[in-house]
């Protein structure tokens, strides 16, 4: 007799991936290799510094330079690695370099995975994306060594550089900088080009999506031969970057408390600030200092965050873009929303609409608990959050201080927002309804 054989879909497979990949790194996180004293580390210090690596947000409640072993520092950026990659790839990866066959369902998974539009050649997209994900990293630490080699001495200087490469263009937000001050991240290098403009570029070029990349490569800088895909989150990333740039340069850091800063260091503030919401946690200015508008804006562009199949968390540039795009066509009174000469369905304005409700809900239903829990103003615990659901990992310091509760809280958020809130529903309900029946409509007057 013949057992029936289990199938996993693709968004099953990313959710329980990224669990083992958490637990996993808990497991080795916990361990005394792990710690610089040797001690055994609590399991919710693991649970949660491990999920922020393999989620990429960067949030931390122990200083990585100082807490953290050599080891723990590896196992760290190692799970940097493959949560930004994303454990399908990997998987898959590692398949190819044993010579193992990928069956469909594995190509589906990996299409899933990366956002790709079609099944056929994802085994050669994920060659492309590893080879380029290595000259990426490779070139960025080349860059970040002409700084932190003087400083830190050559290997030890070479090894930062990696590290803060991987991190840096994973869109997670670690670093090593505690070594001067515990917490600090990037504060030591606020007017620093080379610094700023590397880790910069990383942030976006891994934020762009891996798609756009394949275009690039494909295209060159013929951008009408590009996907749609690839156009949104071209266009989309320079608006986002282009306008919080021109906020934080003409507003912002005009205001008294940045008086003591030169006009170089608020240049690169401003631009370094437009960028790092898009989801990576590094700063170089101290954030408490910020207005209150400043924080809001933050948190706006951390919800927004990168493209689809990028290393990047948040809800997306395109989600946004065709939530924007079908307002429009409302107040213009267009029947279809439509961009770049192309029509957007119905079923990708749900799917938008649906992420958006479900950011807000888990954003402020978590910043509501811990502010309640905590007696902590609800603006800070709202930026926290923000930067937990979005993978971010920028917080305005209270992350070490909060409670087991409050931490458990942030760490489910997280999780849901690098697996994505559909992919959680789409590996929960089993099946579809495509139902041929159909009620009899009645309009409903909104707004």
């Amino acid at each position: 007799m013949l057992k029936n054989k289990r199938h996993w879909s693709s968004a099953q497979v990313i959710l329980r991936g990224f669990g083992a990949l958490i637990l996993a790194g808990t497991l080795l996180l916990m361990l005394p290799v792990s710690s610089r004293s040797g001690q055994w580390t609590s399991f919710t210090d693991a649970l949660f510094t491990a999920t922020s690596a393999s989620c990429v947000t960067g949030l931390i409640v122990q200083d990585t330079a100082t807490y953290w072993s050599l080891f723990g520092q590896f196992v760290i950026i190692t799970l940097i690695q493959i949560g930004g990659l994303g454990v399908v790839t990997m998987a898959i990866a590692i398949a190819m370099a044993s010579g193992s066959k990928i069956s469909l369902s594995r190509r589906q998974t990996m299409q899933d995975a990366i956002s790709a539009t079609q099944v056929g050649g994802i085994v050669r997209m994920t060659g492309f994306i590893l080879k380029s994900c290595l000259i990426i990293e490779l070139v960025g630490a080349l860059a970040y060594s002409f700084v932190f080699i003087p400083e830190f001495g050559f290997i030890k200087g070479l090894c930062y550089s990696l590290f803060h490469s991987i991190s840096a263009f994973c869109n997670a937000g670690f670093d090593l900088m505690g070594i001067k001050t515990q917490f600090s991240s990037l504060t030591d290098y606020t007017g620093n080009g080379i610094v700023n403009l590397t880790t910069v570029m990383l942030i976006l070029t891994g934020g762009l999506g891996f798609a756009t990349w394949a275009d690039f490569s494909n295209h060159k800088l013929k951008f009408s031969a590009y996907r749609l895909q690839s156009k949104i989150a071209l266009a989309g990333t320079v608006i986002l970057v282009a306008i919080p740039f021109v906020y934080f340069w003409f507003l912002e850091f005009s205001m008294p408390q940045w008086a003591g800063m030169s006009a170089t260091d608020k240049f690169w503030a401003s631009v370094f600030r437009a960028v790092t919401p898009r989801t990576a946690g590094f700063n170089t200015v101290d954030m408490t200092l910020f207005s209150e508008a400043t924080v809001m804006v933050t948190i706006l562009l951390m919800l927004i965050g990168g493209n689809s199949g990028s290393t990047a968390g948040g809800m997306k540039v395109s989600t946004i873009s065709v939530l924007f795009t079908t307002a429009m066509s409302v107040f213009h009174r267009q029947q279809n929303p439509s961009v770049f000469g192309r029509r957007i369905e119905d079923s990708v304005i749900k799917n938008a609409a649906t992420i958006l409700m479900m950011y807000i809900t888990l954003f402020m239903g978590g910043a509501l608990f811990i502010s309640i829990v905590e007696g902590l103003p609800l603006l800070t615990c709202m930026f926290e959050t923000a930067s937990a659901v979005a993978t971010v990992g920028l917080t305005m310091g209270i992350t070490p201080q909060l409670s087991t509760v409050s931490h458990f809280i942030l760490i489910a958020l997280m999780y849901l927002g690098r697996v994505g809130g559909l992919t959680i529903i789409f590996a929960t309900v089993k099946g579809v309804n495509n139902g041929n029946a159909k009620y009899p409509v009645e309009k409903i007057t909104v707004g």
